[in-house]
């Protein structure tokens, strides 16, 4: 009886204690993060604005957070500037089910773009998000408004934690993986959710910028 009694006070003060040294974890390694980064920073820069001088270097997108909140997600611009005018043309070539809109041929996508994807280096700005406080190193993926005017209720759960720059989707095979699949998946997450598995992650995560895996 006393064995137990002790099981569940471990896992209450782990509760407790989890999200504050997510959060310490989360600003060290944005900080560090950024810091590190900074000349391969200058040197997209660079190139982006080089490929079209005109354009914005930075794609700021709305996106859902936690409960709903809304936050401006940042990203290197990796798809021609009129991009969002022209979705409305290519819905009806989607080609995953359910809330997301995924192109592997994408026209919109510029020929910078498709590496910065294919290395998930366009999503290395969201640091900048995760310092803010919008966004966790790990968690969902931060949805689009039109994605959540159609989720199911199981599908909201999703919204239920912060999301993050990485996580189990995007280390699962990513644009293979079914929308439904990826809900299965951040449940999954925020079911298990601990130390060990958002630094599996992260190690994953660095692999997958080496190796790229299936995004586009």
């Amino acid at each position: 009886m006393e064995s137990t009694k002790t099981v569940v006070k471990s896992t209450k003060t782990t509760t407790k204690i989890y999200p504050l040294v997510k959060r310490s974890m989360d600003v060290l390694g944005a900080s560090v993060g950024l810091l590190l980064l900074s000349p391969l920073f200058i040197l997209l820069f660079m190139m982006i604005k080089i490929s079209d001088f005109r354009a914005p270097v930075f794609f700021k997108q709305e996106r859902i957070g936690k409960n709903g909140t809304r936050f401006m997600m940042y990203k290197f611009r990796t798809m021609i500037p009129n991009a969002e005018e022209k979705l409305a043309e290519l819905l009806q070539f989607n080609e995953v089910e359910g809330a997301m809109f995924k192109m592997k041929h994408d026209p919109r996508i510029t020929k910078l773009g498709r590496f910065l994807r294919k290395t998930s280096i366009d999503e290395l700005p969201q640091l900048v998000n995760v310092l803010k406080g919008d966004m966790s190193l790990v968690g969902p993926r931060p949805p689009l408004e039109r994605e959540v005017a159609v989720y199911s209720v199981r599908d909201y759960r999703r919204l239920s934690i912060t999301p993050g720059c990485t996580g189990l989707w995007q280390v699962s095979g990513r644009n293979d993986v079914s929308f439904a699949e990826m809900v299965d998946l951040d449940l999954e997450y925020i079911q298990k959710v601990s130390f060990s598995l958002d630094i599996r992650i992260l190690l994953k995560t660095v692999r997958v910028i080496f190796i790229p895996n299936s995004a586009y």
